[in-house]
């Protein structure tokens, strides 16, 4: 992805500052970064402000000759353990002001359009190609989960305060013989906050190029998260991913996934009823219901969400996102990567003090 531009920025003392204050210390680094770097230089004279969170509105917008104000509402982040106290305040700035609003789940799209008439719903896509691979015979899957006895109950993602952990504990109880498998980082738990049954393996995290291969070492995939505030919104993107897969899905009753899942995926609305489910789908898969998971996968393609968005850009008269490679360029620097959340193969050491290390090209950077 040629035109694909990271910037990463450091700052003297950015921990002890707020959030307004670490945008004021960014902005007049972007601004010059823009007007006079080689491969910034002219790219944003029609740039679209793309925000995944509203917490850096009040500072950016409107800040970079923009033709257009974008949110991309994934989550319902105030709802989120440690969230900003003021996190909803800045969501109504950036919602009174966006020109478009697009939400990654349903039940987001019902609360979002009471507040802003231009919102839309685009659920998750996914690389067919990629966890296809988990179907191949030459893919190869690793020794740690080979080694586990079967069958293995495995999940992928983050861990952290939406799981059901009491759920995932019952599971192993219930199914002594078998192995759980959970494959992620931790976030906003502690690793003795963790059911310690002997058959539950917390594995790490994982690279995304291996988790064909991790998926492919699961007899039934899990969504095992906790029904509460931080998971009302969630639309999972593992779901497409697990199908992709070909493998037995089940979940716990989401909303967005009884929504547009339960066609597909084995839905559980008790704890009991989820190992129930669990143990069926590792004894006798529902070879058809799995057959429909893939083609429900292979049609949920990133290509044709990109397209539809880049129709709603076209109706307010912006740029062609997905065309342009000034929209391209926007889009990545608006989205404010944490140091801490990017790429195994991003360089650190590019950044140096109260600078910008350098403009670096990095494909797959949209992926992060």
């Amino acid at each position: 992805m040629s035109n694909v531009i990271r910037a990463v920025p450091y700052i003297d003392g950015c921990r002890t500052m707020s959030v307004d204050q670490q945008c004021e210390a960014i902005l007049p680094m972007l601004l010059d970064m823009m007007a006079q770097h080689s491969l910034l230089k002219g790219r944003f004279d029609r740039s679209i402000h793309w925000f995944y969170s509203p917490m850096t509105a009040p500072v950016f917008l409107r800040q970079f000759g923009h033709h257009g104000i974008v949110y991309d509402c994934m989550d319902e982040l105030a709802n989120f353990r440690f969230a900003p106290p003021d996190i909803a305040q800045r969501e109504q700035f950036l919602l009174e002001r966006a020109d478009v609003v697009f939400t990654g789940g349903y039940q987001l799209y019902e609360a979002k359009s009471k507040f802003h008439l231009n919102t839309h719903f685009f659920g998750c896509g996914v690389d067919t190609q990629h966890f296809g691979r988990a179907r191949v015979a030459s893919t190869v899957i690793p020794a740690e989960l080979g080694a586990l006895r079967r069958p293995v109950f495995g999940y992928f993602g983050v861990i952290d305060e939406r799981l059901d952990y009491p759920l995932i504990a019952r599971l192993a109880e219930a199914l002594p013989h078998a192995s759980i498998a959970m494959v992620g980082p931790l976030a906003k738990v502690e690793r003795h906050m963790l059911p310690t049954a002997s058959n539950i393996h917390w594995l790490g995290q994982r690279a995304y190029d291996d988790l064909p291969a991790i998926v492919k070492g699961f007899d039934v995939c899990l969504m095992p998260f906790a029904l509460n505030d931080a998971t009302r919104y969630i639309n999972p993107t593992k779901t497409l991913e697990y199908l992709a897969a070909a493998k037995p899905v089940v979940s716990t009753a989401i909303p967005d996934v009884l929504h547009h899942f339960a066609d597909v995926v084995y839905v559980a609305d008790s704890h009991r009823a989820f190992v129930r489910q669990a143990r069926n789908a590792a004894g006798s898969p529902d070879a058809l219901l799995i057959a429909r998971g893939v083609q429900r996968a292979e049609q949920s393609s990133w290509s044709s969400i990109v397209s539809s968005i880049d129709d709603h850009l076209s109706q307010i008269g912006q740029l062609e996102f997905g065309k342009s490679e000034g929209a391209k360029s926007s889009y990545v620097l608006q989205r404010g990567i944490p140091l801490d959340e990017l790429p195994g193969d991003a360089d650190r050491r590019l950044t140096h003090a109260s600078s910008w290390s350098r403009i670096n090209r990095v494909a797959g950077a949209l992926d992060a």
